[in-house]
């Protein structure tokens, strides 16, 4: 689609049209958090930065909620953001989940923002989710006006018009993905279109609009964001900490430029957190350095049974994506080995090095060796950068397809896990074998299973595929996925059981909890023992 002239925005009405008249004045720029929301027309597209509680602008979300709640205004927004940005409950996005405000969804990531997922399972907002780092690359196209964002990325998965083209409910009809071709290769083409306003958030901003981003703990995608909005004709709203005279900020440190700039506003202290764990620390925003003393200080159990596993996997000089969950263990098993500094871990928010951090920091990390924008960071992992992708399972089939993101009524979102599963040079999965009830002990290097779980993780077929084994498979793409009592890997047959751990029994253990065969070797190899005894594995030792 193209990006025909906007003539509407001379109409803008009542104080939304008093406040632009401001714009390129200076402190004129600077408006409360309410005037901001009465910049938003009804019917328009709007996008926010966020990355779970990090980076989002949530002084403007609150007043957008107060007045659509108050006055039914600004209604039948289309929202449009990559990462999750939500509690859980009631922050962030989560503000924009009443009916009647949303008309549409597209987005990367639903689940920490369950007031928009009710909306979507019960047809109340058209909803797609499409991968995370495309949408950030649909940004810079969109600033460009490029009318489609190519990609491999989504091939096979539900993203793939060919399995739902990332709708997400009945109400949703539109197609906005289509398969092209180019030099007898498939790309899935996806439908850029205009943003009318960008909601971003940064530290401080000079009374031009100029703004630095010196105590945020991520840069993520606001530039982009801010580009795309201003030239599709429309607006951008910064949430920030204070506001400075013109000329006092290093040009260096200016991440968006204030010719891109409509409006400031200046957020109260509780509602500019750095990350939902922490109101500020100059370590998450890598202003000072820290000593970093981690390792796993709980009982042996599965969750650091799969992540040492797992990190037998790792080499030096490794570039490692570390996933949610099960994954973010990997980390401390690095630390406990002693072969931190012999790999590089990174986010797809833009840390690189370091440690990651997880719970209610997710997404931040702690004396990284450089933070960029999460835009680069998905071309770094688009072109084959990482070495190596540790994810959660959720559930898996006989075609090593996994489902991650959609289980019945309950929408979870992809987030970046489509990007990374189908770029990284080799992936492992990491989940518990059954879930529901499952209870394990593990005993003088042994595996055993006091109650099984009650629901199957292997299944027939997963409900969506998040990640398509076929695709892999045909790449050639090395697939692992560890459990706390087996091991698989994929192949062009499908699963091979490769690993037993010591103590389980394959016709006891395995095949009944599954609701496929796996391939079978002859004999699989055990486990390494040491996964599973108390203390350090001495990884270090003869690390390749």
């Amino acid at each position: 689609m193209g990006y025909p002239a906007r003539p509407e925005r001379a109409a803008r009405s009542g104080a939304a049209a008093a406040t632009t008249e401001t714009r390129g004045r200076g402190p004129g720029k600077v408006i409360s958090a309410w005037e901001a929301a009465r910049l938003i027309d009804d019917g328009v597209t709007v996008t926010t930065s966020g990355f779970f509680g990090s980076v989002f602008a949530e002084e403007v979300a609150i007043a957008v909620e107060e007045r659509f709640l108050s006055e039914g205004h600004p209604r039948d927004l289309t929202l449009f953001y990559p990462a999750g940005q939500g509690d859980f409950g009631t922050r962030g996005l989560n503000r924009f989940g009443h009916e009647g405000l949303l008309k549409k969804v597209i987005a990367g990531h639903f689940g920490t923002a369950p007031t928009i997922c009710s909306l979507v399972a019960d047809n109340k907002v058209q909803a797609y989710n499409l991968p995370q780092g495309v949408i950030c690359d649909m940004f810079r196209d969109i600033a460009s006006h490029r009318p489609r964002t190519i990609s491999f990325v989504g091939l096979g998965t539900f993203a793939d018009p060919r399995n739902g083209g990332g709708k997400l409910n009945e109400v949703t009809t539109e197609d906005l993905v289509e398969v092209i071709e180019f030099d007898g290769e498939e790309f899935l083409a996806y439908r850029t279109f205009p943003i009318d306003v960008a909601i971003v958030r940064c530290t401080t901003a000079d009374v031009d609009g100029n703004l630095t981003m010196e105590r945020e703990a991520l840069f993520l995608e606001v530039r982009a964001q801010a580009m795309a909005a201003k030239n599709s004709g429309g607006i951008v709203i910064a949430q920030v900490e204070r506001v400075v005279e013109r000329g006092t900020l290093n040009p260096k440190h200016v991440v968006v430029p204030g010719i891109l700039v409509d409006a400031v506003v200046v957020a109260a202290p509780e509602n500019h957190v750095q990350t939902f764990g922490h109101d500020y620390d100059p370590s998450l925003s890598a202003e000072i350095r820290i000593p970093v003393s981690v390792g796993p200080t709980a009982s042996l159990d599965e969750r650091l049974v799969m992540a040492r596993r797992a990190a037998l996997e790792l080499r030096r000089g490794n570039v490692v994506n570390l996933g949610m969950g099960v994954p973010e263990s990997i980390a401390l098993v690095a630390a406990e080995e002693g072969i931190f500094d012999l790999v590089t871990l990174t986010t797809e928010s833009g840390i690189v090095g370091g440690l990651p951090a997880g719970a209610w920091d997710f997404g931040t990390g702690r004396n990284p060796a450089a933070i960029i924008d999460q835009p680069s960071q998905f071309d770094f992992y688009h072109g084959g950068g990482l070495d190596i992708g540790f994810m959660g399972l959720a559930e898996t089939d006989s075609d090593g397809n996994v489902n991650v993101s959609r289980y019945g009524p309950k929408i979870t979102g992809s987030g970046g896990f489509i990007d990374i599963t189908q770029c990284a040079k080799s992936v492992v999965f990491l989940g518990s074998f059954t879930t529901g009830g499952l209870e394990l002990s593990f005993e003088g290097g042994a595996v055993r299973i006091l109650r099984e779980g009650r629901v199957r993780k292997f299944v027939e077929e997963v409900e969506q595929i998040t990640f398509s084994g076929r695709y892999a498979a045909r790449k050639g793409q090395r697939v692992l996925y560890v459990t706390e009592r087996c091991v698989f890997e994929l192949t062009r047959e499908g699963l091979v059981l490769l690993e037993v751990a010591p103590g389980v029994e394959v016709e006891r253990d395995i095949v009944p909890h599954m609701a496929f065969s796996p391939i079978m070797l002859s004999a699989p190899a055990l486990m390494d023992s040491r996964i599973f005894q108390e203390g350090p594995m001495g990884l270090r030792d003869g690390f390749e």
